[in-house]
């Protein structure tokens, strides 16, 4: 758990580094920086809109096929 906060914080870091970068100087960076951001939007804005709506998120349901599952607990 602790590792997985590490990795975020070090991609948010490196995220804003690049930023300041663009910032002062390095224009063709912004628009591979802008793409994660349009995302993220996208996906929020998604996400609201389906609370909005009053759609409940559901887990994916895949078929078991029993005769499989045998198979795997005896070998």
């Amino acid at each position: 758990m602790k590792l997985s906060r590490v990795v975020a914080l070090a991609g948010v870091a490196l995220y804003v580094f690049l930023w300041v970068l663009a910032a002062n100087g390095v224009s063709n960076l912004i628009a591979p920086l802008v793409i994660p951001l349009v995302l993220v939007v996208l996906i929020w804005a998604g996400l609201a809109l389906n609370r909005f709506v009053g759609i409940a998120p559901h887990r994916p349901k895949f078929p078991v096929d029993e005769e499989e599952d045998e198979e795997e607990d005896e070998g």
